[in-house]
Formats: structure tokens, sequence, C-alpha cells
């Protein structure tokens, strides 16, 4: 996987992402992760990557969550989870957190988040896209990512293939749509520019690639979705255990009401699984498949918004509202319903 890149910042200015030369992904799966060296050390930045696996079960009148860590190194940063509107988290997963050598604190993409305004109306979103307000919260974090990245002028030995940072939004969307899971990808590229000597790059980070998890397609069946990162980690998912019996899965069928919950899930109807039979199932299935591993377990309601099962060490921060909109702006916020 992915963990810890060095890379060599310009004195121009020191902002983004330490990159691991890459042997191969697998490497990168190995947690091998190399220096890219530069002829002068003064100025290098590091990027410190989270790796693991998102699990989420949208049951009736809510949504479960659970982030496993699945550290790429030694004392790598566990997937944090930021506030990103009223109405959605963000699990985060690659290069969340950068370390500048001029600045002891590290910059974390989870802190000091800014929500944009947003439109209340939903229209057609092409491939890869998303609705308006999902492309707001995508935007604010190209904002501060881009000029991070932007001070990578050494060549890194990396596929542009592979997504430098990835989140998985969960939450409710606008208008009475319902539930709704996203995994959001940024991936960078780089071009030679011409310099005297020294070879100089200019790396870009990509407008973010919006893949829509939950729901599914019409008439599709209502599973536990998953996400990964990086995505070609090995092993089953939860779903796919669950599909095929695994021991550990049924074991927990003794129980009455956790058997209730593994039928909706296996009937592809697990929208209609009790909530809170489906918070206690994820509670008792998710140690056994994270073994040793860190893990958190939260819960969004409509209208509750979040709560946690298992709270990660630190606590989440809201997202901040943007001081420079109108008062009278659309808001993507829903009334109570009484």
């Amino acid at each position: 996987m992915l963990n810890r890149f060095r890379m060599r910042a310009s004195r121009r200015g020191a902002r983004y992402r330490p990159l691991y030369l890459r042997l191969s992904f697998v490497f990168l799966l190995l947690a091998i992760a190399l220096p890219v060296r530069a002829q002068d050390r003064e100025d290098e930045i590091i990027a410190n990557l989270a790796g693991g696996r998102v699990i989420v079960h949208v049951a009736r009148e809510v949504i479960i969550f659970a982030a496993i860590d699945q550290p790429v190194e030694p004392n790598s940063i566990p997937p944090r989870v930021a506030g990103v509107d009223s109405s959605h988290i963000a699990v985060l997963f690659g290069a969340s957190e950068w370390r500048i050598p001029a600045d002891p604190k590290p910059v974390r993409l989870d802190r000091k988040f800014q929500r944009l305004g947003g439109r209340e109306r939903r229209d057609e979103s092409a491939p890869g896209e998303a609705e308006p307000d999902l492309e707001l919260i995508g935007t604010g974090f190209l904002e501060k990512l881009r000029p991070l990245v932007a001070q990578l002028h050494h060549k890194v030995d990396f596929s542009p293939d592979d997504a430098i940072f990835q989140m998985v939004i969960i939450g409710y969307a606008p208008e009475n749509y319902g539930p709704e899971v996203w995994v959001v990808e940024y991936h960078m590229d780089q071009q030679q520019v011409a310099t005297r000597g020294e070879e100089y790059w200019q790396t870009r980070l990509q407008r973010p690639h919006f893949t829509q998890l939950y729901p599914q397609e019409k008439h599709a069946p209502h599973t536990l979705v998953e996400s990964r990162y990086p995505a070609n980690q090995r092993g089953p998912t939860l779903n796919e255990m669950i599909q095929g019996n695994d021991p550990r899965i049924t074991s927990l069928a003794r129980e009455p009401r956790f058997e209730k919950v593994l039928e909706n899930l296996r009937a592809g109807t697990a929208q209609k699984a009790a909530p809170v039979d489906s918070v206690d199932y994820m509670r008792a299935v998710v140690p056994l498949i994270a073994g040793n591993s860190r893990f958190i377990i939260g819960t969004m309601g409509e209208q509750r918004g979040l709560d946690w099962v298992i709270p990660p060490s630190e606590p989440v921060e809201k997202a901040e509202e943007d001081k420079n909109r109108p008062p009278d702006a659309p808001t993507l916020r829903r009334p109570v319903k009484p």
C-alpha cells in the first residue's frame, strides 16, 4: 500500500506530498516505500498515507459505517473522519497528512475544512462527476491539496492510475433523496519542463473523480458496500464472507436478531434490516474481521447526524462555514421534520 513519500520541494515553496518511488504497486501494499532523493535534501516534504477499508451498511433509518486501519508501514496514520457538511462525513485515505520542514505542525486534511455554499436542486450528472453539493466538497479538498502537490518538482515514479488521495463520503442527499455513499479519487500527473542543468518537473493535481457506491443501480440488490485503499488489497469483502457463509460470520447467527440481519443482507434487502440490531451486528462482526487492527464504528442519521459506536482517538471537527457566503444564499440543510 502507499504510505510515506519523501520528495524534495523547491525552495520556492514547499507544500505537497511526499511520494513513494514505486517499484510496483505490490511493493506499496507491502509498505516498502522508497524515498525519492534530490541533490538538496534541505527542503523535503513528507506525506503520511492512511490505508485500510470502509464498510457501510445502509439499514432502515440509519447508516452504519466502519473504518479499519490497515497500515502501510509502522507508525503510519489511521483513516480519519472529517465533517464535510451538515449531512455528510468523509473517511480519508492516502495522503491525508503532510509534513513541511518549515512548519513543525503537520498539514492535516481532516482539519479546518471549510464548507462551501451549495444548490438545493440536484440534476443529472455525467459519469465520473457528482451532484453539485458533492462537487463542492470535492473542490474544497482539491484546493487544499493543489498547492502542496504543485511543489513536487522532482520526478516521482508513480502511476497516474493510482489515487494519491481518496475519500469515502457517507450521508444523506438533499430533497429527501435518501442515503448515499461515494468514493472520490484524486490523481496527479507530471510533465518535465525545460531547465538548465537539473531536471525540473511540473506536478498537477487533477480534478476529483466520483464513483457512486450507494444507492446501487435500480433493481440491484441492496447489500453492504465496501471501499479499500489501495483498491487491490487482498482478501474477501464482508459481503462476500456473508454470501459465502464464512464460519466467522455464521457463528453470529446463533443470536436470533443477528440471524434476521443476516437474512436481510443475504437477500439483498439490507435497507429493511432493523436499525438497532444492525448497529449491534456491525459492532459484533467488525472485530472478527479486523483482528488486531484498529477500527472505528459510527452511525449517520438523517436528523441526528453523526454518532459514535466505537469512536476514534481524536474528536472529529465539523466543517467550517464559508465566511464569504451571503447569509441569504441557498443551503443544503433540510428543515427538521416535526
